[in-house]
């Protein structure tokens, strides 16, 4: 057999490992890939979600705070782009869940991703009465069992590295605390991935498959302003921080974003709202809302305006590893290379 028959055997074989490795998870989600898209609020619309689903991994649309008529319209528009599955992801502290549930029911959405917190049992039930499955996230191993129970079809543990809200766990700790131990239902692990080598790693410890957000937020598909996907080629892992908090009687809802001078001006803002606060000029509630609404619209600014020194740029600890914007197709088919390419070199030791 000559070399380049012998590189096309191996790259079969391992494809084929690959395969078998997240079959659960491609199973579950009806797709080619066990690759799911993060729910990014503004970035995970329509255009984008498409273009993952058409490159065979999984998007999901990005619910946050649309009303019924306005997540109808974004549902409808996505499946004119696309005729593979997607989801939408839900905040379970929306006011109007029940309507949006009702929506995704009636558009004949197949997966329903409920988050944000622990998913009302009415909600819970309107989806798989619907006939769609439930996807819910957990952070730690007695919740997943919880949700499981209630009628989770399938998990989604998210480490510390990722973007956005998070929790205080790593995914390299979850990982080990969750995967052995929770066999009934697919898990999905998510949280600072970007190569293609350490999805491998994952499915190997029983992962179904992985989400990502943060290589997909800097596609060609994405909306996001041109600004913002420069940010993301230019910042290191260590730019991408969660917010801080300057005192335990203001909590601060940790979200990881690219430091900048926003992240500066909210670290000043908090000291001056202390500082009312302390003088006596601010009661307790006015200094927490003066500091919840900092961040007010700055996701916005960022992702759409394109203002990355005032805005939220959210971003995981893998932003270091978007060195170029490419498209989706692209991305997806560089994370399995790289994973068959593991698979290669380990079977030639």
């Amino acid at each position: 057999m000559n070399h380049a028959n012998q590189t096309m055997t191996d790259r079969a074989a391992a494809r084929a490992t690959l395969d078998r490795l997240w079959a659960r998870g491609t199973a579950f989600l009806g797709t080619e890939v066990a690759i799911m898209g993060g729910a990014m609020s503004w970035v995970s619309e329509r255009n984008l979600v498409s273009a993952i689903s058409n490159a065979g991994g999984f998007g999901v649309i990005a619910c946050g705070a649309m009303g019924p008529a306005l997540l109808e319209k974004e549902i409808a528009a996505t499946q004119a782009m696309t005729s593979k599955p997607f989801a939408v992801n839900l905040i379970t502290m929306h006011p109007q869940l029940d309507d949006l549930v009702r929506v995704c029911i009636a558009a004949k959405v197949s997966h329903v991703v409920l988050a944000g917190g622990i998913p009302p049992g009415g909600a819970v039930k309107a989806v798989k009465d619907g006939g769609a499955k439930l996807i819910a996230f957990a952070p730690a191993l007695v919740l997943a069992k919880r949700l499981v129970r209630s009628g989770a079809d399938a998990i989604v543990i998210e480490g510390s590295e990722a973007g956005g809200h998070i929790g205080p766990v790593s995914l390299t700790v979850l990982a080990q605390e969750i995967l052995p131990h929770l066999k009934d239902v697919p898990v999905f692990v998510a949280g600072g991935l970007g190569r293609g080598e350490a999805i491998l790693s994952y499915l190997e410890m029983g992962a179904a498959g992985v989400q990502l957000g943060t290589r997909f937020a800097a596609t060609t598909e994405s909306i996001a302003h041109e600004n913002f996907k420069k940010a993301f080629v230019r910042a290191n892992a260590r730019d991408a921080i969660p917010s801080i908090q300057l005192d335990e009687r203001f909590p601060v809802i940790p979200v990881r974003g690219l430091a900048n001078a926003g992240t500066k001006r909210f670290l000043a803002h908090q000291a001056e709202t202390l500082k009312r606060f302390d003088s006596g000029e601010l009661d307790k509630e006015q200094a927490q809302l003066s500091i919840e609404h900092f961040w007010a619209g700055a996701l916005r600014r960022a992702v759409i305006e394109g203002n990355v020194d005032d805005g939220s740029v959210m971003a995981g600890q893998s932003v270091g590893m978007v060195t170029s914007v490419q498209k989706v197709a692209d991305v997806i088919a560089e994370l399995i290379a790289q994973a068959e390419d593991a698979l290669i070199a380990r079977a030639a030791v």
